[in-house]
């Protein structure tokens, strides 16, 4: 593990952050520094402020996704939290998330 970084698991769904696996359940793991953990604690932030929750379990069947501005800052955070866990994660994770095509091609 490099220097100065701790291992954490991620819950998605839930914007959890844990350092320990039977805490919770988890998604992702990655090793990551304290400033790294505090970028991505201010992501989820960002997230449930704008409604990550809702986002995540339903979208409102009267708006055409396309057309909400609520769902466009919620991709691009959803697409920020991704490339931050990609970057930091081990090799399960990076798999998974190349799996699910969500990253932008670079």
């Amino acid at each position: 593990m490099p220097e100065g970084k701790k291992t954490y698991y991620i819950n998605i769904s839930e914007g959890e952050i844990s350092s320990v696996s039977t805490a919770s359940p988890w998604n992702f793991k990655i090793e990551a520094s304290d400033e790294e953990i505090t970028g991505l604690r201010e992501i989820f932030e960002q997230s449930y402020s704008t409604g990550w929750q809702d986002f995540m379990r339903a979208h409102v069947p009267y708006i055409q996704y396309h057309y909400d501005r609520e769902n466009d800052a919620l991709d691009s955070l959803l697409v920020q939290t991704y490339e931050m866990i990609y970057k930091l994660g081990d090799e399960e994770a990076k798999k998974h998330i190349e799996s699910m095509g969500i990253l932008p091609e670079k």
